[in-house]
């Protein structure tokens, strides 16, 4: 009978620090002004396909042509420059070895961006100066790449003084809670989300893991929004949805279907065109 007692106990501390941590960890910021991304539609870096290359000044003048605001990927050089690219390596964009923090940009600019073709085009990897001015005026979501460190905050604090001279809208995002958890102790006035997916179900089981998927860390980003993979849904997803209603922004529908699956459930949308039509 003990035992049983010592069980029950056990099982109804556990039951309660879960809920306390859930309801303490999982909570975003206060609720402020995000109507602007209602029905948005964001370009996944920029308006590419077979022929324009991802992150390119080509794949943002199309967004920007075409009415859509606009994802994009910053992350900074060896020599501290800033620079608009998703991957941490350069293989899969420009068949080099490498990683790209541990170049200059003088030496990525030798460098050429590869369309989904295996295409060698003429784009360069572009200066995150270069993206904004051709991206005036255009609403866009920022995310701020951790491959230079989960805690860079020069990379931070270097974003954000860039982003202070584009004309337009803009927000941040990030994987990193840390990132994010900067710009809530030193630019709170910025718009920020917490970037996730099922972190168990892609890469397996780890605490990391389970508190990324299940937005406990939320309590270090206490972001505006959650921008989540739109083909998982976890129950953290929908008890946060649930209870603290923040904003909801998709990543990345792929094609119609998919994008009008994802404007049902999210309040905002992250997309790829796919084959030669137009989102919706």
């Amino acid at each position: 009978m003990l035992f049983l007692y010592i069980i029950s106990a056990f099982l109804f501390a556990f039951l309660l620090f879960m809920l306390v941590g859930f309801l303490f960890f999982t909570g975003p910021n206060k609720r402020r002004d995000t109507s602007y991304f209602s029905g948005k539609m964001y370009a996944h870096r920029g308006l590419h396909d077979k022929e324009v290359p991802e992150n390119s000044l080509q794949a943002f003048r199309l967004a920007k042509e075409n009415g859509y605001g606009v994802e994009l990927d910053v992350q900074m050089t060896r020599d501290g420059k800033l620079v608009v690219f998703h991957d941490g390596t350069l293989d899969r964009m420009c068949k080099i070895d490498g990683k790209l923090k541990d170049y200059t940009y003088e030496e990525l600019s030798k460098f050429r961006l590869i369309n989904k073709n295996g295409v060698t085009t003429e784009e360069l990897i572009p200066l995150f100066s270069d993206v904004l001015e051709t991206l005036e005026g255009v609403d866009i979501i920022c995310e701020i790449k951790p491959d230079n460190g989960f805690k860079n905050y020069e990379l931070c604090q270097k974003t954000y003084d860039m982003l202070m001279t584009h004309k337009g809208r803009f927000c941040v995002e990030s994987f990193s809670p840390f990132l994010m958890g900067w710009f809530k102790n030193n630019h709170p006035e910025i718009i920020r989300g917490q970037l996730s997916e099922n972190f168990v179900k892609s890469k397996g089981f780890s605490i990391a893991n389970f508190c990324m998927s299940e937005l406990w860390v939320n309590a270090v980003s206490r972001p505006d929004f959650v921008a989540y993979n739109h083909y998982h849904k976890t129950l953290g997803w929908k008890l946060v949805r649930k209870l603290y209603k923040p904003l909801y922004v998709a990543w990345t529908a792929k094609g119609k279907e998919e994008q009008e699956a994802a404007k049902a459930q999210y309040d905002a949308v992250i997309f790829e065109k796919e084959g030669p039509e137009m989102p919706i």
